[in-house]
């Protein structure tokens, strides 16, 4: 009696399938135009990335430490505004240490932005919408390089796996992440050096039967129940479902590293990094190239001492959110709760802001869509900030309108700037009385992060 058959790969078949779907992906994981996908995948294993495996040489991460390590370089290196990322974890990890020790673990990397994927719906989204895996020995990464995805293994145990098999050649053909370099350098290195037809050869060999799972496993199935199949009904596999819109939510502090403003017509180019644990300043590295730079506090922030030294404070709530709306209500608030902040921004859309100044001037930020009337992805945060910028440069804030560019990365937004009517200044002890009520801030100086 044989004891095993050719059924395909189901799960494989289904990646397959929703390839076209990939731009559709990007944008329900708030993948914009200019920004990156990195996934961090990690199966179970000992010696697997969430494991522990590191190369543990002289200063260099070791076996406890290595995914601490990873995320919160992460965090550090890629601005948050270019790089978008996302952690797939085997379900094992998520159900064996439970899911509140999993999300304990990666809290300070989630407050930056990460978005952890359910253990078992939408990784395979995740895979077909990613720039770069970062990962291991999983069948996750040997996934996402049968179907062209630019991977950096960041650990591999080469001697637990057969020599012969697949994944094991993936280990001796893929790059290695070097924990000593420029994680950020690597993973562009990485996508820039990426030829399509790299893992060809590995393709070939995820299923000899692409797209055939459906009908020889109801085939089997029927055989075994001495049955016919179904006459004119084809097999098929249900798609991939679009997952739910996840726009990437940063609550850890925000640096922001202003490096060019232009007048004519107005224009800021930033920079922005979340800040968590004992990361140091961005603004300090002297490769930088800063000419000013500001702090951002989300209000809902686990970090509340930050709100007290943010230069701009923002709460992301809907504009008829009866517990803070209006944004006027709000900001007004706002500017009289935080005495030391210059702006306040109130985010009540995906792709808008009202922005209110010690001054009592209330400012609508929107951007403008794209050439098919989908909204900007940016966090319009970005855009309070790059009024802040615009202001503390000593321009008046007439000449930001009608329109602004905030330039992050490669990527150019347009935003509208509009004046509402005006909301009350600030009523309390606190209120600004002085003609310059934003502080400028140079790049050498003491860091609101310093201790």
């Amino acid at each position: 009696m044989p004891t095993a058959v050719l059924a395909g790969d189901p799960c494989y078949d289904r990646i397959l399938a929703a390839l076209p779907q990939r731009d559709r992906f990007r944008r329900a994981l708030g993948v914009g135009p200019g920004q990156r996908l990195i996934v961090v995948s990690s199966t179970w294993a000992p010696r697997s990335l969430f494991g522990g495996a590191g190369a543990g040489g002289a200063g260099e991460p070791g076996a406890d430490d290595l995914l601490p390590w990873l995320l919160s370089r992460l965090a550090a290196e890629l601005p948050a505004d270019e790089y978008r990322t996302t952690a797939v974890l085997h379900p094992n990890i998520w159900y064996g240490h439970g899911p509140g020790q999993v999300r304990a673990w990666l809290d300070n990397a989630r407050r930056a932005g990460l978005e952890a994927i359910p253990p078992l719906d939408g990784w395979r989204q995740a895979l077909i919408a990613a720039d770069c895996v970062l990962g291991d020995h999983s069948s996750v990464t040997y996934y996402a390089a049968s179907i062209g995805i630019p991977v950096l293994l960041g650990a591999f145990p080469q001697d637990d796996l057969d020599p012969h098999s697949p994944v094991a050649a993936l280990g001796r053909t893929a790059p290695r992440l070097l924990p000593r370099g420029s994680l950020r350098a690597q993973i562009d290195r990485v996508i820039a050096s990426h030829a399509p037809g790299r893992y060809k050869e590995l393709a070939e060999q995820t299923s000899s039967s692409p797209g055939e799972s459906a009908a020889l496993l109801r085939r089997l199935f029927y055989g075994l129940m001495n049955l016919p199949e179904p006459e004119g009904r084809p097999a098929l596999l249900d798609p991939l479902p679009l997952p739910p819109y996840l726009p990437a939510r940063v609550t850890a502090p925000i640096r922001v590293l202003v490096r060019q403003i232009g007048s004519d017509p107005p224009e800021v180019t930033l920079v922005r990094y979340a800040v968590v644990g004992d990361e140091p300043d961005p603004s300090e590295d002297p490769a930088a190239q800063v000419d000013t730079a500001h702090t951002v506090a989300d209000e809902e922030t686990r970090e509340a001492g930050r709100l007290r030294g943010a230069d701009l404070v923002v709460r992301h709530a809907a504009e008829d959110d009866p517990r803070l709306g209006p944004p006027a209500a709000w900001a007004s608030e706002a500017l009289d709760r935080y005495p030391y902040s210059g702006l306040v921004a109130y985010v009540d859309g995906r792709d808008r802001c009202v922005v209110g100044t010690r001054e009592g001037d209330l400012v609508r930020m929107s951007a403008a869509t794209d050439l098919h009337g989908r909204p900007d992805l940016c966090d319009p945060a970005v855009y309070a900030s790059a009024l802040y910028a615009w202001l503390a440069s000593g321009q008046p804030l007439a000449d930001a309108l009608p329109t602004i560019t905030v330039r992050t990365g490669t990527t150019a937004h347009h935003v509208t700037v509009e004046l509402l009517p005006p909301s009350p200044p600030p009523t309390g002890s606190h209120a600004s009385s002085s003609a310059s009520p934003i502080r400028i801030r140079s790049a050498p100086a003491r860091s609101p992060f310093s201790s």
